[in-house]
């Protein structure tokens, strides 16, 4: 969540002067080329036909679809609401969870979900006209990313995750293409060519780790630490911009740190748990 954060802090001082339909896809023709030149670094050169694999192909088709979503609202929302609503994908990535992996969060950790999502509430700060029809745009981008995150777990684990990162940065960067087509293109020098290379490198790192997250960890799990990007955000939006949260924004940080924790903390006690019965089962 921090590579997300920064990438997209660099992406907004860039997007002053570039359309952003020429800036998604120069910056994801950059992050191609970086995770193309990782793929071969880590010896999986011989399994890049893998991003032609259907669920491969298909969970990069969804993730392509789920940012051009939130983009085109994003250009119609407030900030802070379209932030709210992407946020929101944890809660449905655990409902997914349940309903096709079989897994059975508890009522703790579904209230820390929950408490999270307040948490996210409380520091964006939605206002209620920011809601239209761009916002339920917004929330189907939102659903979108909640199944490419479910689809990353059908994935084969013969698969390098970072094929499967190629082939996401490939998907993004061919609909960013068509998309900047129709948009138009505007001369642009080599600092901001520079930036989004840099951007480049913090959006691979952020691809990389999430699909890995997603692969090997529980998702009900992993999910409420979504919640960290604000964290990282409102850092960051501090030492660039000067910007300082309100009483209300650190309440929600009180609230996403403190369901994060929660879940840490629930889920050694149930690793804990079951190392002690395992131990006992072959003492038995």
């Amino acid at each position: 969540m921090a590579g997300f954060v920064v990438n997209d802090a660099i992406v907004k001082h860039v997007s002053q002067g570039m359309p952003s339909a020429q800036l998604i896809f120069l910056r994801g023709a950059f992050a191609s080329l970086l995770v193309l030149g990782l793929a071969f670094a880590l010896g999986a050169g011989g399994q890049l036909r893998q991003v032609l694999h259907p669920r491969v192909a298909g969970r990069a088709a969804v993730d392509a679809c789920a940012t051009v979503m939130y983009l085109l609202s994003l250009f119609h929302l407030p900030l802070g609401n379209a932030t709210a609503i992407n946020l929101a994908a944890p809660l449905f990535l655990v409902l997914f969870a349940v309903w096709f992996l079989d897994e059975r969060p508890g009522a703790a950790r579904w209230l820390a979900v929950a408490v999270g999502f307040a948490g996210v509430l409380c520091v964006v700060q939605p206002r209620g006209d920011g809601f239209n029809a761009w916002a339920l745009l917004c929330l189907a981008g939102t659903l979108f990313h909640a199944t490419r995150d479910l689809l990353t777990r059908r994935i084969d684990p013969a698969i390098p995750s970072i094929v499967v990162t190629l082939a996401t940065a490939v998907a993004v960067t061919v609909l960013s293409a068509a998309m900047s087509l129709a948009q138009g293109w505007q001369p642009f020098g080599l600092v901001p060519l520079a930036w989004l290379a840099a951007a480049s490198v913090f959006l691979v790192a952020g691809y990389f780790l999430i699909i890995q997250c997603m692969r090997q960890g529980e998702v009900s799990l992993t999910a409420p630490f979504r919640y960290s990007a604000l964290l990282f955000a409102v850092v960051l939006g501090y030492v660039v911009w000067g910007d300082v949260p309100d009483a209300w924004a650190w309440c929600g940080i009180a609230l996403l740190v403190g369901s994060g924790l929660y879940v840490v903390h629930d889920q050694r006690g149930r690793t804990a748990r079951a190392q002690r019965m395992a131990l006992d089962a072959q003492a038995d």
